[in-house]
């Protein structure tokens, strides 16, 4: 893989939204835009996210000018995981029983309708029309699908008991019932940013490959991975050279790299074992079939069924693609 910048603002909102300004949907919010969800009582696009990702936050899964029902929910998968209730605090009314809950819910949006009439193409106040709708759905699929007590403590320990495992374990619960797309951070921080180590990634490693392999493992057993497209990534890598401080002490860690990094693709139809091109011998630049971004997101949407060139919404006097006007499908990785 190559990207256009080295910085992680900009670069998270390219791997996320196609661009490394802000100002488009996310590439979940393009998927849920052209495949709905499968699922009318849960979103169809989910963020598991302990906090607000890097100086970036709900930029990287919004929806943009598309319609606000496609905008990805955050989901704060922290300790507070263990228990649904806390997860998604004041999802059910305590004083209202089901029946009176349903009036309630259909005279505001009775009431909403009315106004959105009077403000066509507010797309803030129709996204708040389905967010309410969809979080009366929720009540009874929601607590079901974020219950990770119903999981075995062996299963907790494949998966390792951290916000990224949690994050994974939540992400093959929210699948299984047909969310659509599941997107889970690592952290809020930037941890994998060893400007003065590199060493500190085998600790990272140790938390995030265990849940990787768990995730995969159990797709794999449950026959959902052949239907089920998953990606590991960063937004971009880190230099071959050690790093040297302001005060000139040559320091164990690396820099950014944006011209040559790795991301892993399994599932939904990618050949399995190969590995798609090579960097220079220093691990610098890709230079044997290079990746872009957009390609990176051209092939996806292919894995996914669409032409990417034809996954457009016109807005603002154009039509928008999640490739801008770039991407070529990678076909060499597929089954």
């Amino acid at each position: 893989m190559h990207t256009d910048i080295p910085n992680h603002p900009p670069a998270l909102v390219m791997m996320n939204c196609g661009r490394n300004v802000i100002g488009t949907p996310s590439y979940g919010s393009w998927i849920t835009y052209g495949l709905g969800t499968e699922n009318q009582n849960l979103p169809g696009y989910v963020v598991l996210c302990p906090g607000k990702p890097n100086a970036v936050g709900a930029q990287l899964w919004s929806s943009q000018f598309l319609p606000g029902v496609y905008q990805g929910t955050h989901i704060q998968n922290d300790e507070r995981a263990a228990d649904p209730d806390g997860l998604i605090p004041f999802l059910r009314p305590l004083r209202l029983s089901d029946a009176q809950q349903r009036e309630q819910v259909d005279f505001l949006t009775e009431i909403n309708r009315e106004h959105l009439r009077r403000r066509e193409g507010d797309a803030e106040l129709e996204a708040s029309i389905q967010a309410m709708e969809i979080a009366y759905r929720m009540q009874a699929e929601a607590t079901d699908a974020f219950d990770l007590r119903k999981e075995k403590p062996a299963t907790h320990a494949r998966y390792g008991d951290s916000n990224f495992g949690r994050g994974c374990l939540l992400a093959r619960r929210l699948v299984e019932p047909g969310v659509r797309t599941v997107q889970v951070f690592f952290e809020a921080s930037d941890p994998w940013d060893h400007h003065a180590d590199i060493m500190m990634h085998q600790q990272l490693a140790a938390m995030a490959d265990p849940a990787i392999a768990a995730l995969l493992d159990d797709l794999r057993v449950s026959g959902l991975l052949a239907e089920t497209l998953v990606l590991v990534g960063s937004e971009f890598g880190r230099t071959p050279t050690a790093e040297i401080s302001v005060r000139q002490f040559l320091q164990n860690g690396r820099d950014h790299n944006p011209y040559g990094f790795t991301v892993l693709l399994a599932g939904g139809g990618v050949r399995g074992g190969y590995a798609h091109g090579a960097t220079d011998e220093w691990g610098w630049r890709a230079v044997d079939k290079p990746v872009h971004v957009h390609d990176l997101h051209a092939t996806l949407l292919h894995l996914l069924g669409f032409d990417h060139t034809r996954l457009t919404y016109h807005y603002s006097g154009r039509d928008f693609r999640l490739t801008d006007v770039e991407g070529n499908v990678v076909k060499e990785i597929m089954a």
